[in-house]
């Protein structure tokens, strides 16, 4: 099983910016599609951003696009999630997932613990 590892969170105020890292256990990240889901109290678990095997295409929700930025650094075996803007209704669990070879809209095999993001007014 591949490990992720998610690291970054915390509580910001409104308007502020956070950076979330998803770190793999692996040395052949590069090859896995990576997507961020995120969930809020009381809600379903939802997607945020995935970017696809070898770093292109990336897709994101609406609700963050703009805001957000999903990359990666395949020497680190880390993919990152650069949050800014960030509003109360961003507060959240986020989560990394992961596919080997997976498409943009593929299910994912391996899910990290979740990393808590908790936006104040």
């Amino acid at each position: 099983q591949v490990q992720l590892l998610e690291s970054g969170g915390g509580l910001v105020q409104a308007g502020g910016s956070l950076r979330l890292s998803c770190s793999a256990s692996i040395h052949t990240f590069s090859s896995y599609t990576v997507g961020w889901f995120r969930q809020a109290p009381g809600r379903e678990r939802d997607f945020v951003a995935a970017i696809r095997w070898g770093g292109t295409p990336i897709r994101y929700a609406d609700s963050v696009k703009g805001r957000f930025t999903i990359s990666r650094d395949n020497a680190k075996n880390t993919v990152y999630l650069q949050m800014s803007s960030l509003k109360p209704e961003d507060t959240a669990v986020y989560y990394c997932t992961a596919r080997q070879w997976g498409g943009l809209f593929d299910d994912y095999d391996y899910w990290g613990q979740g990393n808590q993001v908790t936006v104040s007014s």
